[in-house]
């Protein structure tokens, strides 16, 4: 796929940023406005590991995924990384950009020592959990949480 790149997104991105997660389940379909999102993302550019990331083809974000990455003193020091908020436009799916996408997040973790990349998906997404395991996630335990 020529013209295509993985690039860490800047603030000019979120609408289109908000536009994917409004196409996806991440909400049900609810997206918050650009002022709020503006404030989240300069607050985000304080973490010093936590970056949301866009994928573009041919100038047009067809992608997103955001990525922390977590010091640990567990695991002999070993970072552990975390993948959030994976998205491909409905229209460029199955065209490799979610493995892409994917694989460029593994490489991230890969030069920042981590010795693992999680992520967790709604249990009712299970072409999601295909696409996962064929890219060599494999399921581990148990994901817990609590909505507050």
């Amino acid at each position: 796929m020529t013209n295509f790149e993985i690039i860490e997104a800047k603030k000019e991105n979120l609408p289109h940023i908000l536009r994917l997660y409004a196409e996806e389940d991440i909400d049900n379909g609810n997206v918050m406005s650009i002022g709020n999102a503006e404030a989240i993302f300069e607050k985000m550019e304080s973490y010093p590991n936590y970056k949301i990331y866009i994928a573009r083809y041919n100038d047009k974000i067809v992608g997103t995924f955001s990525l922390s990455i977590m010091d640990n003193i567990a695991h002999m020091g070993q970072s552990s990384g975390l993948v959030e908020d994976v998205v491909v436009e409905k229209s460029m799916r199955s065209k490799g950009i979610g493995r892409k996408m994917m694989k460029y997040a593994m490489e991230i973790c890969r030069k920042n020592n981590c010795y693992k990349m999680s992520l967790s998906s709604n249990l009712i997404r299970e072409r999601a959990h295909k696409f996962y395991e064929k890219l060599g996630f494999k399921k581990h335990g148990y994901s817990f949480l609590i909505e507050l």
